[in-house]
């Protein structure tokens, strides 16, 4: 009997989580199909009591349903119940457990560049799920300062208060100062996924110092990644994050170390067939 894994989510067409999951799998020689799994909210406790299925492995969790999915599960990881969130099942002996891989995996591409987390000055853009994920990294590893720059000032602010970590600012002018100082600009919204919209004004990027880094958790080319580019900057696409999270994910599987390199050639390989070699 063929054992399945899934990425749950809504839309999930557009994911690259099959390409190099199936990779790591096919290279380790283990007898799992990685498939994708479209499920929409309303489908969603019928989809996560199929997980309890015997050929099911486990699972990843996409948006819309990393918050969702928690109140699902049987148990929760210290990080996924910090963060409120779960990226990744385990079919275990005793039930359903829930984890978030995506906060080693957002440190992961920061930490084998040497990028010393402790004296960071950071900007965050965003106050959503992937927003959540990055503070609790911040927060464990501490950085130097932290600004959670968002639309809706409430919800940076509850962030800010429920982590007792940065301060909340709104997404206007007032945010022009922390950038001239910031050594690090993360962009956790959504915006910049269509290729023309940008969570800034892509100017705004003059204003970030000559060493800082630009990371745009979007894996594809975007308006500010362009931008900083442009600019000189030293810049970070969340490709290498994707598939960080997707070999933790592994790891929690299987108990063995995925072939990270192989999984990042197959997943840089599958977003040039999506976007065009670019992203």
């Amino acid at each position: 009997m063929t054992k399945r894994l899934g990425l749950i989510g809504y839309p999930v067409e557009h994911s690259l989580s099959p390409a190099f999951q199936q990779a790591a799998l096919d290279a380790l020689g283990i007898p799992v199909h990685y498939e994708l799994w479209p499920t929409p909210p309303a489908e969603l406790p019928t989809r996560i009591a199929a997980l309890r299925e015997p050929n099911v492995v486990g699972a990843n969790v996409t948006v819309p349903h990393k918050e969702a999915v928690t109140r699902f599960v049987d148990s929760l990881a210290p990080r996924a119940l910090r963060a409120g969130a779960v990226n990744t099942i385990v079919v275990r002996s005793n039930g359903l457990h829930g984890d978030n891989t995506d906060i080693p995996g957002f440190l992961f591409p920061l930490t084998r560049r040497g990028f010393p987390i402790g004296d960071l000055r950071v900007v965050l853009l965003g106050a959503g799920g992937a927003a959540r994920a990055v503070v609790v990294a911040f927060a464990d590893h501490r950085c130097r300062s932290l600004v959670i720059a968002n639309r809706s000032l409430t919800r940076a602010q509850a962030l800010v208060a429920e982590f007792g970590l940065g301060r909340a600012l709104p997404l206007g002018t007032e945010l022009l100062p922390e950038l001239a100082t910031a050594d690090l600009l993360v962009n956790a919204t959504s915006v910049g996924w269509d290729g023309h919209s940008s969570p800034i004004p892509p100017e705004w990027v003059e204003a970030l110092p000559s060493h800082a880094l630009v990371y745009d958790l979007t894996y594809r080319q975007t308006p500010l990644l362009a931008a900083a580019h442009t600019r000189g900057l030293a810049t970070l696409d969340g490709l290498e994050m994707l598939v960080a999270q997707g070999a933790e994910s592994f790891r929690l599987w299987f108990q063995t170390d995925p072939p990270y390199d192989l999984m990042l050639r197959a997943a840089i390989d599958a977003r040039a067939r999506r976007f065009g070699t670019n992203g």
